[in-house]
């Protein structure tokens, strides 16, 4: 088990990409499938950053890492405006083409790379859980 506290500063980036990478590492994933992780993670990261803390250095997340033999979990906690990515409706790619709309489809992106996505909030602490199975893909 692995954690990060990470100030709400989207400097803070490339300190959660290098964690998630030395992390990931020690799975046996390919380097692929390592990226499309840290890809998942950063994007659900970097939204809770802007959008729920208003890019805040005051204020954190904590991102916390188990692996086990089956899956891969990394639970993303926060004190901020909670965002249920289970309730996100997806843009029609079409539309966004059409529209040349910029965003909106990291949150689809992270839905395809894991397997499972759990959020709860009980109005003061926020939590997202991204799994990945080990034997999926």
């Amino acid at each position: 088990m692995n954690d990060l506290k990470l100030y709400c500063d989207t400097q803070q980036l490339a300190s959660l990409r290098d964690f998630l990478h030395n992390t990931l590492r020690q799975t046996g994933l390919n380097e692929i499938d390592i990226h499309q992780l840290i890809l998942a993670v950063e994007e659900v990261c970097a939204n809770m950053i802007i959008h729920s803390h208003s890019c805040d250095p005051e204020t954190y997340i904590n991102l916390r890492t188990q692996i086990s033999e089956e899956e891969i979990v990394f639970e993303i906690t926060d004190m901020g405006k909670g965002f249920n990515l289970l309730e996100y409706q997806e843009p029609e790619i079409a539309e966004v083409v059409k529209t040349k709309r910029k965003g909106g489809l990291g949150i689809m992106l992270v839905k395809k790379i894991m397997d499972k996505i759990e959020f709860e909030s009980n109005g003061v602490k926020n939590t997202c859980r991204l799994i990945k199975g080990l034997n999926s893909k």
